[in-house]
């Protein structure tokens, strides 16, 4: 136990029982939760940081863009504007959050990103812009209870496993670990590829004091670096990191494996960059001169700020990509469920 415990324990349990009791508000109808007729997929966590939910965004957008036509939604953590907004090509991490953000990048011919602190409020004005909409996914939205989720996918770390943690501020939980029993599917994310039987039966065990939910295990993956300016510019074997999440300890070591660092620029998750900052960044490269400057793809989005592209335009610079890396059975299983509400609610409809 650390020592400053005893006296964070009266303010945990506060923060325990004013949830406890919204859940309840919610769980005995006494607070309104709105369902809506296009079919609602939330991706959330009970614990803070970073659990890996903009990755699982962007697979169940590659599993279903073929299929349904798409819309994101998500508060935008960490934007300066207020309301809801629809991303355009005018817009930056700065009017939209960072997540969004970077999913509109990658993804905006493909899927309508959307940002809304009252998500209750803001489905209403998705559909209305975009009648066509047949699935909406809801980033980070497990404790927005007024919206009732069609299907609810829990994230939790292989790392920090909810299972383990304790309610704020004794520990990371948003809410008690009982919140889990809402989930109708949990995912443990960030596993090692080695992950036994046996580590995979201490977490279903763990999991299953609080939910009766299937559990599927995912780790994560990463791609080649890609420029963030120039394409035709090549790799380099020294690296300097550069990063803004709340947890780069993975980006850390998949760099590690396959570069030499000889750098390492942490900065606190959304972290807005200044000129300040990129000046550092420059004076690093000079130092190192046969050193190239590797980030995550959150951080990228922001590098990419026009304000920035002249400093940065002329140092090799590169994103490391991060997917998710599901078995191909528990992909399968995964993607079933989510069609399978999608059609439900298309019958539902019908009706």
């Amino acid at each position: 136990m650390r020592w400053y415990e005893p006296f964070l324990y009266p303010f945990s349990l506060l923060y325990d029982g004013v949830t406890r009791y919204r859940n309840d508000m919610f769980d005995t109808q006494k607070k309104k939760s709105t369902e809506f007729l296009i079919p609602t997929v939330v991706v959330g966590n009970l614990n803070l940081g970073g659990s890996g939910k903009t990755p699982m965004v962007e697979f169940l957008i590659e599993s279903f863009r073929d299929k349904y036509r798409l819309a994101t939604l998500s508060r935008g953590y960490g934007r300066k504007s207020k309301g809801f907004l629809l991303a355009e090509p005018n817009l930056g991490p700065i009017d939209i959050g960072d997540e969004p953000f970077q999913i509109y990048s990658k993804f905006g011919k493909d899927v309508i990103v959307a940002v809304g602190e009252e998500r209750v409020m803001a489905i209403p004005q998705i559909i209305f812009h975009n009648p066509e909409t047949e699935l909406i996914l809801l980033d980070d939205a497990f404790q927005h209870r007024y919206v009732k989720a069609d299907f609810s996918i829990l994230l939790t770390t292989f790392q920090n496993p909810f299972f383990k943690d304790k309610v704020l501020p004794l520990g990371t939980l948003r809410e008690n670990a009982k919140g889990a029993k809402r989930a109708d599917l949990i995912i443990v994310t960030k596993c090692p590829a080695s992950l036994s039987r046996t580590e995979k039966s201490f977490f279903e065990a763990g999991i299953r004091k609080y939910s009766e939910a299937p559990v599927l295990f995912a780790g994560i993956k990463y791609g080649n670096p890609e420029p963030l300016f120039h394409t035709d510019v090549k790799t380099k074997k020294k690296v300097i990191l550069v990063s803004g999440i709340a947890n780069d300890s993975l980006f850390k070591e998949a760099a590690g494996k396959k570069f030499e660092v000889v750098e390492t620029i942490t900065f606190a998750d959304h972290h807005r960059y200044t000129l300040a900052d990129i000046r550092r960044i420059l004076e690093m490269v000079k130092n190192h001169g046969e050193a190239m400057v590797l980030t995550t793809e959150k951080d990228a989005v922001k590098l990419k700020d026009a304000s920035f592209h002249e400093y940065l335009v002329e140092i090799p610079i590169f994103a490391l990509p991060i997917k998710v890396d599901l078995e191909e059975s528990d992909s399968q299983y995964l993607i079933e469920r989510i069609t399978k509400t999608v059609k439900d609610k298309a019958y539902i409809r019908e009706i």
